[in-house]
């Protein structure tokens, strides 16, 4: 049985960005997750994107999300992370919580 997509969520919720603070997903980095029943294991494709395309921490977040949903267990197979720029981030793609997080009313 693949891993369910709430479960990918919930780890990628781990992953927070070094200079706001804030976990990805909450920021609107990610763009798209799609889970693969590879058998007895689940394949995990992350389309995600970073708040500019010169972000310096774009290296580290990627690893951080690749790491993070590596350690959901021994039904993980290959974890993949393509770093898209289109369409481009705005605050916009932020949650609410996110905002009162960062001041932004």
């Amino acid at each position: 049985m693949p891993i369910a997509e709430e479960t990918v969520f919930a780890a990628l919720r781990q992953v927070h960005d070094p200079e706001l603070y804030i976990n990805v997903v909450d920021l609107g980095l990610i763009y798209e997750v799609t889970v693969t029943d590879a058998g007895e294991k689940s394949d995990i494709h992350v389309k995600m994107t970073m708040t500019s395309p010169a972000c310096p921490a774009g290296p580290q977040l990627v690893q951080d999300v690749k790491d993070v949903l590596a350690d959901l267990g021994e039904e993980v197979g290959s974890v993949a992370v393509e770093v898209v720029m289109s369409p481009p981030w705005t605050p916009d793609r932020m949650t609410e919580e996110a905002r009162d997080e960062l001041g932004m009313y």
